[in-house]
């Protein structure tokens, strides 16, 4: 199997790991206990799927296992393959077929006679470790006891390796930090990054610790001068690194790493910003007209009235829109205290049905709320202005088109696209702009209410 193979295949081992693979035995077992134990003796010709906070093997199970637990453990011999999630796994017995398993801390004190593919945060090998075939692994730290031994390759890729025990085939390893102490037969191939910065500096954790020591191992590549590597070695870093004498059979071989060039961006020319500038004044342009043309049809009273408080009242227009803009937010907040007070005391009368319409309604009113202030925001208040300008524009050179529903529309427009589209004073006169539409929607509103309740009370 090829290098590039194993890398494949060990990243789609951990995408896939979600037991999706099926057992060519037709017979099996399911099981969901808490604490589920194959007692010592015991044997089972089946393959298991077991869902448990813990799981101990000490029996002998002659199919596959599949298994999901807090903890799982085997202390005597399964047969078939192994499947497993877990946050903690230790193999303490043999294991005749493959270990797939992602954990957050896996140890192998005793035999995995296939492939042992996983994916941890620490993965440890034991001095007694046997792994009769590949080793492929992606986490934080894998740390390989002297004593223990592999009769495959070693494709891993890690924040830290350390590899103190025997290799009978090669070693591919990608890490911040890489030390080998053992005997590797056949060739090393390393990318490793060495950085001062982050020397002494454990790998990081994410979870509970492990339920062993994770060492440290220095940045780059270290090779103990009493360990040896019968082909070659080949290593891509930044810098050039010296080991010791005698230790690699074959060749040694510094791979310079691949540096990517950056070119700049070249700056637009003045005719180009010139271009974009008018480009992105025509989109405003046509954009507010189209919306404007479509409250003119259905709201024209709204955008007259609306123009004609800001014109009668321009500076109470912008203290009001500086408020109406604060109790929008003022309106979010309480809306969702309110639907989280609701919730909480139906939840809590065990009404849960309640609850979950009063947050469903409290999410869909904060929507819709949202969605109104963002749209009279964005369009109608610079709509109401347009429609004014324009009105008063035309009032003085055009007294005859004021009336008309597109003109003053489409010269306002055109104005107030060109002056917001000014540099930094465009910005605050679109705040200004903002602030006035807003406070004239907001007098308009008070006066319609007020006559509304006048009604009421004469009626």
């Amino acid at each position: 199997m090829s290098t590039k193979t194993k890398i494949f295949s060990t990243l789609t081992i951990f995408l896939l790991l979600a037991l999706a693979i099926i057992p060519s035995a037709s017979a099996f077992e399911s099981i969901d206990e808490t604490n589920y134990i194959l007692e010592e003796g015991e044997v089972i010709e089946e393959t298991l799927y077991i869902g448990a906070e813990s799981i101990v093997i000490d029996g002998t199970l002659k199919g596959d296992l599949y298994a999901g637990a807090q903890t799982v453990t085997v202390n005597g011999t399964v047969e078939g393959d192994i499947y497993t999630g877990a946050q903690t796994i230790e193999i303490n017995g043999t294991i005749e077929g493959d270990l797939v398993a992602f954990a957050q801390s896996i140890l192998i004190t005793g035999t995995v006679k296939d492939d042992l593919r996983a994916g941890a945060s620490a993965l440890k090998l034991s001095k007694e470790a046997q792994i009769g075939d590949d080793l492929l692994f992606g986490g934080a730290s894998l740390e390989t006891k002297k004593g223990s031994f592999v009769a495959g390759d070693i494709v891993v890729g890690a924040a830290q390796v350390l590899v103190s025990g025997n290799v009978d085939g090669d070693i591919a390893v990608g890490a911040g930090a890489f030390e080998l102490n053992g005997d590797v037969t056949g060739n090393v191939n390393a990318q490793v990054e060495s950085n001062e910065n982050s020397k002494n500096m454990p790998p990081m954790n994410y979870g509970p610790p492990p339920t062993f020591g994770i060492p440290q191992v220095s940045p780059g590549m270290t090779i103990d001068e009493n360990a040896s590597i019968g082909g070659d070695l080949s290593y891509t870093a930044y810098n050039k690194m010296t080991f010791p004498t005698g230790v690699v059979a074959g060749e040694t071989l510094r791979i310079e790493p691949a540096y990517e060039e950056f070119e700049a961006p070249t700056p637009p020319t003045p005719t180009e910003v010139a271009g974009f500038w008018a480009l992105s004044w025509v989109r405003t342009v046509i954009t507010l007209f189209i919306v404007g043309l479509l409250f003119m049809q259905f709201f024209p009273n709204l955008l007259l009235g609306a123009g004609h408080r800001l014109q009668t009242n321009p500076l109470p227009s912008f203290g009001w829109g500086i408020l109406s803009y604060l109790a929008f937010f003022s309106a979010l907040f309480f809306i969702a205290l309110a639907t989280i007070i609701g919730a909480t005391i139906f939840g809590a009368l065990t009404l849960g049905s309640l609850s979950f319409i009063i947050i469903v309604v409290g999410i869909l009113l904060s929507i819709s709320f949202t969605l109104a202030f963002v749209i009279i925001v964005a369009y109608l208040t610079k709509i109401i202005v347009s429609v004014l300008g324009g009105n008063l524009i035309l009032a003085r050179v055009k007294p005859e088109w004021v009336n008309h529903k597109v003109y003053p529309l489409l010269v306002g427009v055109t104005l107030l696209s060109l002056i917001i589209s000014i540099p930094v004073v465009g910005w605050f006169i679109k705040i200004i702009i903002i602030l006035l539409g807003l406070g004239a929607l907001w007098i308009l509103g008070s006066e319609q209410f007020g006559k509304k309740e006048e009604a009421l009370t004469e009626a």
